[in-house]
């Protein structure tokens, strides 16, 4: 069996889960990590992989077939993305849902350009939860999708929060307000707006001398992380914080309610659920399934970005389409 071959960018959270996860697919082998750190303080789990500074990635270009993007949406992905997608098929997490137009259309043409393939915005949200979303709309277009994120810690959030001047760690839950839950729940239809559905808890370890007021300001007038929402922020030690917020759990519902029938007549619900010990290695092993996608398609001489709604979901994992159709479908 000829491996696919992957590198990672960033050796944080999301790419030591790209390594775990590599680890249990067969199909695919671990060729490279790129670091902004110093290369030699990193410590991979897989034996005899090398660690690189992030400047030598254009000497690797043919010898890894995708590179997975490991890095943070508030700043990291929006400039690494585009980069390494000039030399290499790429997936990534971007989740900034609100940019992602935005971002599709320069990854697009920049992987046009190179005739790579980029697979953006993987993970579970953006990612699967975008797939049940669009299933559900259209198995019931007389209805209403709702989704529910949480309790857990949001990775984005707690790397958005860590990159504001002062902070030194911090963690961002994402808490569904259960009265908003129970109203979707039983079919009762309401219209709710981001603050009536989800409340943002943030602890906050800051530099000492860092004015707090100034921190807890920044995070609550954040743009598409924490404007939009109640949020609370508690200043906590570096000891309460390491003994209490190092795990990351996290988690989400998604519902499609709606009619069908005579007279809309009967009521309908679809309700997906997801309960993860760990954030970051589901989202890793989201990642890696699409990067096996991306090799796939780029195989055929694809070009361009891709989200998951252009991924046919038997890409994902090494069984053939015959496989396949004998033992699932």
């Amino acid at each position: 069996m000829t491996k696919i071959r992957l590198g990672i960018v960033g050796y944080g959270n999301i790419g030591r889960g790209v390594e775990y996860a590599i680890s249990q697919n067969n199909d695919m082998e671990l060729v490279a990590i790129f670091t902004r750190r110093n290369s030699d303080a990193i410590m991979p789990v897989t034996a005899g992989v090398k660690v690189y500074s992030i400047a030598e990635a254009g000497k690797h270009i043919d010898s890894i077939d995708v590179m997975m993007l490991c890095g943070g949406s508030a700043t990291d992905l929006m400039e690494q993305t585009p980069c390494f997608a000039a030399h290499f098929n790429c997936v990534d997490s971007f989740d900034t849902h609100a940019r992602i137009p935005e971002y599709f259309a320069v990854v697009d043409e920049i992987s046009k350009q190179s005739k790579k393939v980029s697979i953006i915005s993987t993970g579970w949200d953006p990612g699967l939860f975008s797939l049940l979303r669009v299933l559900g709309m259209a198995c019931l277009p007389n209805g209403c999708g709702y989704t529910f994120w949480g309790k857990g810690l949001s990775q984005g959030h707690s790397d958005a929060i860590r990159r504001i001047q002062g902070v030194k760690f911090a963690a961002q839950y994402t808490i569904p307000i259960v009265n908003a839950v129970d109203a979707v729940r039983k079919g009762s239809n309401p219209t709710l707006t981001a603050r009536q559905k989800h409340i943002r808890e943030c602890f906050v370890v800051a530099e000492t001398g860092s004015d707090l007021k100034v921190i807890e300001q920044r995070i609550k007038t954040m743009p598409h992380y924490f404007s939009d929402y109640e949020t609370i922020v508690h200043f906590i030690l570096e000891t309460e914080f390491k003994a209490e917020h190092i795990k990351m759990p996290h988690g989400g519902f998604i519902f499609r309610t709606g009619t069908t029938g005579k007279e809309n007549a009967h009521q309908q619900r679809m309700e997906f659920s997801l309960q993860l010990d760990s954030n970051p290695e589901f989202t890793a092993n989201v990642m890696v399934a699409y990067a096996r996608a991306a090799h796939r398609l780029n195989l055929k001489n694809e070009t361009g970005a891709r989200t998951v709604f252009d991924i046919p979901v038997g890409l994902l994992v090494p069984d053939t389409m015959e496989e396949l159709r004998e033992k699932v479908l």
